[in-house]
């Protein structure tokens, strides 16, 4: 029996036509599986048929039509708690068996996935090669001389040889974007909190995100709609907003997206070529490249090797260290040295230091609805890095190491292939809960994924206004106030009245679109922080409110538009064409 493929929407629809069975399916890659293993590295622990037979009786107690992920294989970090399997962080000596699985863990398994085995990482997930395991280094999937890429070394392998349709690593510097470029994946490391990091073993407890690989960008976003969300074991998960619920992924439309200003590609001679194709795609599906400084970024990137952030590692490791020091890879040893001296004081002043990095970056992203660099400025060969491991993990995450850091949602996106066919690709990265904007961008720069009919939503609302809320008019601060900015003037679609409403003052513009008899009337459209969206729309009078305008192109925006009982006594402007023409007029 062949392998079907394992995609979210193909399996599913292989499971409904009969083709194949999640038991035949689960048994068949267990087996393809444990012939790849020893020249992959990439399980620790595979399940044997006996652990895998309790998940799947349970499954088979239940129908297709109950369980979005019906069947679905998918393979874990191994510093991600799978209840009665060994979580080891790729170090036998701190190994212990959870009685109960990680939160994630549960929620998938709930929703009908089947776990196929726990995968190789770096050494406490402080790497971001895949080559710092006693349990051997991981290979690429594409060319041999290259690594994985890690922390999250076998769980992109599992995705990429075709063992399971997605899988879940962790992130803290980069662990979950690194291998997703070297291996052709989407990795998704969501915005901290997002998905409930209980039952994770910590690398670093404040900035640790539990990620995803995936084959496309939809399936990222199927799963994070399914397992997002607060959490009572985990006193750091956040709430999703409604805005990047699951029907925030979508179509997009022109956007406004940061292109770094220097850029570092370490001698890579096809770097360059790579990025400024991937920046010409995003302006074919309307996007308006804006440079930025890139510096500050950099500099929260150096935090997280010096000081406080180092020490949160070692409150996991550290007494591992000191008893048993020869049970933790040299490697991993060197990078923690410096844990234990470092002091409150210097712990502070780190801190302070990234909040003032951290409002310079949020500015720079404040006009923007996404970031655009490379993943890794330049592949590295299992030689390369052998010859000197530090400075080569270290150039990996030269554009991945600050965003946890600054607490930013990213993806990374395959986008090309090198001379020597290993992948190629970007990452996109914007403000904390815009994880499906992201997704979006992503997807149409991704390509060969069927787009939603729906556009794309982030934490901006697009506001359509007439009249006193026009740029530079008597309302127009109750906007600016909120942080809202200009995207464009235009028309509404020719059909619609304009009138003045008695009564005031102030002047009050009411648009009424009507059947026949209509004209087009000049109009803006508005971005505004969906959080300061209600307060607007509570201080809005009668008989004037908020519904559906549409625009001259046929788009179909929020906005303003009046109740027609508002009407009477009304003067009709329409032949103005618009309220900055009456204004000008009276």
């Amino acid at each position: 029996m062949t392998t079907p493929n394992l995609q979210l929407d193909t399996l599913r629809a292989a499971y409904r036509a009969g083709t194949h069975t999640p038991r035949q399916l689960i048994l068949q890659l267990r087996e393809k599986a444990a012939t790849l293993n020893p020249e992959y590295h990439l399980f620790i622990h595979l399940l044997s048929e006996a652990e895998l037979e309790p998940y799947l009786a349970a499954l088979e107690q239940r129908s297709l039509d109950e369980l979005p992920l019906y069947g679905v294989p998918f393979a874990l970090k191994d510093n991600i708690d799978l209840a009665g399997i060994p979580t080891t962080a790729a170090c036998p000596a701190f190994a212990f068996t959870p009685q109960r699985s990680a939160t994630i863990v549960e929620q998938l398994i709930a929703l009908g996935a089947i776990p196929l085995g726990k995968t190789n990482l770096d050494q406490f997930a402080t790497g971001l090669n895949g080559t710092r395991s006693p349990y051997g280094a991981c290979i690429n999937s594409v060319l041999k001389d290259y690594p994985s890429g890690g922390s999250s070394a076998g769980s992109p392998l599992a995705v990429a040889l075709g063992l399971a349709s997605f899988a879940l690593g962790t992130d803290t510097a980069g662990s979950g974007r690194v291998p997703a470029a070297l291996n052709n994946l989407v990795g998704l490391k969501a915005t901290k909190g997002l998905i409930s990091t209980a039952g994770v073993l910590p690398a670093c407890r404040t900035l640790d995100c539990v990620t995803t690989f995936t084959a496309t960008c939809s399936e990222a976003s199927q799963l994070l709609a399914l397992t997002c969300g607060l959490d009572p074991r985990d006193e750091y998960s956040r709430a999703n907003p409604l805005w990047n619920d699951a029907s925030a992924f979508g179509n997009v439309r022109p956007f406004r997206f940061g292109v770094p200003a220097q850029l570092e590609f370490f001698g890579c001679s096809e770097g360059p070529a790579l990025f400024a194709d991937a920046v010409a795609r995003l302006q074919a599906l309307g996007g308006q490249p804006v440079s930025f400084d890139l510096a500050p970024f950099l500099e929260v990137a150096r935090l997280l090797y010096e000081g406080p952030w180092v020490a949160e590692r070692y409150s996991v490791v550290g007494e591992l260290i000191e008893t048993q020091p020869e049970a933790v890879l040299p490697v991993i040893r060197d990078v923690l040295a410096k844990a234990p001296s470092v002091t409150g004081v210097q712990t502070f002043r780190a801190q302070y230091r990234l909040q003032v990095l951290k409002a310079q970056c949020d500015q720079i992203l404040a006009g923007l609805d996404c970031m655009l660099t490379p993943t890794i400025g330049r592949p590295v060969t299992l030689a390369e890095l052998a010859e000197e491991p530090v400075l080569r993990n270290s150039e990996l995450g030269y554009y991945t190491n600050f965003m946890n850091l600054l607490d930013y949602a990213a993806v990374a996106v395959p986008t090309a292939f090198m001379g020597n066919r290993l992948p190629w690709g970007v990452t996109l990265f914007g403000r904390a809960f815009t994880d499906q904007y992201l997704l979006s961008v992503a997807s149409a720069l991704h390509g060969g994924e069927r787009a939603p009919s729906t556009p794309a939503r982030n934490d901006m609302a697009r506001l359509v206004v007439c009249g006193a809320h026009l740029n530079g008019l008597a309302l127009n601060w109750q906007l600016k106030r909120r942080g809202a900015r200009l995207l464009e003037a235009t028309h509404s679609s020719a059909d619609y009245r304009l009138y003045a409403l008695a009564g005031g003052p102030p002047l009050r513009p009411g648009m009424l679109r009507v059947g026949e008899g209509g004209v087009a009337i000049e109009v803006e459209v508005w971005e505004v922080p969906s959080s300061e969206l209600g307060s607007f729309l509570t201080g809005i009078p009668a008989p004037l409110g908020l519904g559906k305008v549409q625009l001259a192109d046929g788009r179909w925006e929020s906005g303003f538009i009046c109740e027609p009982y508002g009407l009477q006594g009304a003067e009709d402007i329409s032949h103005f064409g618009g309220w900055r023409a009456w204004l000008a007029a009276r």
